[in-house]
């Protein structure tokens, strides 16, 4: 079994997920079965059905929940702003095109590339780690090759 590196905040984030769904939303799920069940034939009940779909979906996310929230390894973010580390915000300078990005560096498991939230494991999160203001990166895409400058980085807000 491997661990799951998680930040504090994403940890706490999942653990309320987890609540929730064992909570308020098994019994909108329950309610949803019992619902359809007090419509008479279930062969041909697709409001049953799609509630038991739904409670399937539901059992699936709480499995995996637990299980990641059981395997997960809390990792403090960077709390300095001298190189770049989980949690950083990073300022980069594209140098092909002269624009400037913003990114923060997370886990796998918070990632989320349209929010500029990238994985310390992405082929950027890895070029940006432990890097420090003015350092050129290059990171290979399916594009080829991108080169970036740091031009700021911010301690994790965690």
């Amino acid at each position: 079994m491997s661990e799951h590196v998680l930040t504090r905040q994403a940890y706490e984030r999942l653990e309320a997920e987890l609540t929730r769904l064992k909570g308020p939303v098994r019994a909108e799920v329950a309610d949803a079965i019992r619902e359809a069940k007090s419509h008479g034939d279930l062969r041909e009940n697709s409001a049953y059905h799609e509630a038991k779909l739904n409670q399937q979906r539901l059992d699936s996310r709480l499995k995996e929940l637990e299980k990641l929230l059981q395997l997960a390894k809390i990792v403090e973010g960077s709390d300095n702003d001298e190189s770049a580390g989980l949690g950083s915000g990073v300022k980069l300078l594209d140098l092909e095109f002269n624009e400037e990005l913003d990114i923060t560096l997370v886990s796998s498991f918070e990632a989320d590339p349209a929010n500029d939230m990238i994985s310390i494991s992405s082929p950027l999160g890895v070029a940006v780690m432990g890097k420090g203001v003015g350092d050129e990166i290059v990171v290979e895409a399916p594009a080829g090759a991108q080169r970036y400058k740091v031009v700021a980085i911010s301690a994790s807000k965690d």
